[in-house]
């Protein structure tokens, strides 16, 4: 998949949890191309977990892929997923096609003004019969990175 006409540029660190997280992995690494950055496995914290990252340097940020060890122990790991997460994305429009390409689920609306004034488009959480690949029970927005988000990526992370 490095065909992929665009690229994710930044978030701020987040953890996504569900009961198994190979569609976690899936959505996060092989559609969207975050690189795998190791595994981490706690019995205290009940977690089983995938390390996947966007960025370099200064710009990197983890993003924890969490599935429980016992699902009915506590901490509950993957209760609840999370609601959302935006991740700015260099061409959003290239992005949309590609990702629809490849059976990627959106929410109904496309490409529209978010509410901080920024095109917006959503991956739905789950996938369906025409568009299996959903962002495995999260919401995903993805915002078109602004110039300056754009060529602070550029400049910072080569």
């Amino acid at each position: 998949m490095s065909d992929r006409p665009f690229r994710v540029l930044g978030i701020q660190q987040i953890a996504v949890g569900g009961l198994d997280k190979h569609p976690m992995r899936h959505f996060w690494i092989d559609i969207l191309g975050l690189s795998d950055e190791g595994n981490y496995r706690s019995d205290s914290e009940n977690v089983d977990e995938d390390i996947a990252a966007i960025g370099s340097g200064p710009l990197k940020v983890e993003v924890d892929l969490m599935q429980p060890i016992d699902p009915d122990a506590r901490p509950k790991v993957h209760d609840p997923s999370l609601n959302h997460v935006g991740l700015w994305i260099d061409d959003l429009q290239a992005a949309v096609a590609w990702l629809g390409e490849q059976g990627v689920r959106f929410t109904p609306g496309g490409i529209r003004k978010g509410a901080s004034g920024f095109d917006v488009c959503f991956v739905h959480p789950k996938g369906s019969d025409e568009a299996p690949i959903g962002a495995a029970g999260v919401l995903v927005e993805l915002v078109q990175a602004p110039d300056v988000v754009r060529e602070a990526f550029d400049k910072l992370a080569g």
